[in-house]
């Protein structure tokens, strides 16, 4: 029986070596659509800065995996063979359906799928429990609901605060600096640089190494006391620092996003990872607590209770998740997928449109135009004039091949930096890929991207994407449900077919992808 559920722990990390895979191929778009839509920097520099902060905060990632531990279920009331029938049916339901979005070039949340499967099973054995203890169990003793509530409010504060704002910076920035933004930049630039670079570090310290090795209770404790203090003089220098850069002729707005680039990548590895490796890690900690501690009780009478202890990662794991990773974002070409997706409905030009067009988006375009004609009909025509000399796109300076310029990436990232920090710092879940994909849209929108003719197709887009994460939270509720009881009641024969059918649909996945793309 022993030697069963070691091959399932092993069998567990094989399938989050894929997961890995998948999830990097999901996320790229958060921290490499800004830096590669304005063409900051060769690919391959992009790619490496990426890499470089995927790999650090993978290596100093520590907390967070506590979720996979007693975040959604409550361990204590659970048996061995029953956590383990559990994290099986997450790691086979979420390697196959963030490959399925990959597929589709649609970006979702690796927290939300992760998320909804381990509701999923959980509810599925927490009926079973149920109805086996005659009422000596309740729902409310076996799940912990709380994390998903918190999931299901985020999505919606996510997306309508990061729109919201992303609209509002960025037109604040191009009446600021407008399309033609050198001059503008000789005056503001450096101060700008500073805020950023200050911004995007506020974001590294309070995101990115929140949960880290390197960050004791008390360093974190010196930060918040310290806040002020430190902002203050990272401003400055950074501000000093710009304003050399600029008199050595350095672009700093490529400095700006190739920063944000590597926070952005660095918060990723060391925030969600957890959503790759933290099953496995909660099923190695199950097999090792059992094994030492069973004294030869059965699996299906020992009690996890142990699982109530906080994760203590190995240092092995942390660092063998950021070379995959790596080899990941630097290989996959279902990330170049998603990352068109979210760069097609940002462009500044017109072009051919991924999405079709929906009633839904038509009535949005209808109603959205008619209010903007109301408002631009009640602006003095010297205003209205200023206005639109600021937003001239005839003057727009855009690298070669660039989907849009320098100053809205980095709007992008700065403000999704800064919005995914302060909602740390209050305790309120955002989701990077809700706060990235959204805050880009907004962006886009106040850069008037969205012409008459393509904004029909744009917001279908949006809507498509939105959509799609919350089919992401149904379906992996309801097939990791499914999942759970047949491995639960179906035994070794059940998880034999289960893996030979999700090795078929991700070989079958990665086979039918590339066809299409020699079409």
């Amino acid at each position: 029986m022993e030697t069963f559920y070691l091959i399932i722990v092993i069998f567990i990390f094989l399938i989050a070596i894929f997961d890995l895979s998948v999830g990097v191929s999901n996320d790229a778009v958060n921290f490499l659509n800004s830096a590669i839509g304005a063409k900051a920097a060769p690919f391959k520099v992009i790619m490496a800065v990426a890499a470089i902060g995927i790999f650090v905060g993978a290596s100093m990632s520590n907390g967070m995996m506590d979720i996979a531990r007693h975040g959604i279920y409550q361990p204590q009331y659970f048996y061995m063979n029953e956590i383990m029938s559990i994290l099986l049916a997450v790691m086979l339901t979420d390697v196959v359906l963030l490959d399925i979005f990959n597929t589709m070039g649609l970006p979702t949340s690796t927290t939300v799928s992760m998320i909804f499967a381990l509701l999923g099973g959980t509810f599925a054995l927490a009926i079973v429990k149920t109805i086996n203890s005659a009422g000596a169990l309740q729902m409310g003793d076996l799940i912990n609901t709380d994390k998903a509530l918190q999931v299901i409010v985020a999505i919606f504060v996510s997306v309508a605060i990061a729109f919201f704002f992303g609209v509002l910076v960025q037109y604040i920035a191009r009446l600021i600096f407008k399309f033609n933004y050198r001059k503008q930049l000789k005056y503001f630039g450096a101060l700008f640089g500073g805020f950023a670079a200050t911004s995007i570090i506020y974001f590294i310290l309070i995101k990115g190494l929140k949960e880290s090795t390197l960050m004791t209770p008390e360093n974190r404790q010196w930060i918040h006391d310290n806040t002020q203090i430190l902002l203050g003089c990272c401003f400055l220098c950074t501000t000093i620092l710009m304003q050399v850069l600029m008199w050595c002729r350095i672009n700093i707005l490529k400095i700006v996003v190739l920063l944000g680039t590597f926070a952005l990548a660095l918060a990723f590895a060391g925030n969600d990872l957890v959503n790759f490796i933290g099953m496995p890690l909660a099923g190695y900690s199950t097999y090792h607590d059992y094994i030492a501690n069973s004294n030869g009780v059965s699996p299906d009478q020992y009690l996890m209770t142990s699982l109530l202890d906080s994760a203590s990662t190995p240092s092995i794991f942390l660092i063998g998740s950021g070379v995959i990773m790596v080899v990941a974002l630097l290989t996959s070409k279902k990330a170049h997928n998603v990352i068109k997706t979210s760069l097609d409905l940002s462009r500044q030009e017109a072009g051919e449109e991924s999405f079709g067009t929906s009633p839904i988006a038509r009535k949005l375009v209808r109603m959205t135009t008619n209010t903007s004609s109301f408002i631009v009909n009640n602006i003095p025509p010297k205003a209205r004039t200023w206005l639109n000399a600021r937003f001239d796109k005839d003057e727009v300076i855009l690298e070669h091949g660039a989907a849009f310029d320098l100053i809205r990436a980095s709007v992008n990232l700065v403000l999704a930096s800064l919005l995914i920090a302060l909602g740390t710092s209050l305790k309120l879940p955002l989701s990077t890929t809700y706060v990235t994909f959204m805050v880009a849209m907004g962006t886009s929108l106040a850069d008037r991207a969205w012409g008459r003719d393509s904004a029909v197709y744009r917001i279908t887009g949006v809507i498509s994407v939105i959509g799609g994460w919350f089919l992401t939270a149904g379906a992996a509720f309801l097939i990791c449900f499914t999942v759970t009881m047949i491995v639960y009641f179906g035994g070794s024969i059940a998880i034999i077919l289960l893996g030979a059918l999700a090795a078929y649909m991700l070989i079958h996945s990665q086979i039918s992808y590339n066809k299409k793309l020699k079409q």
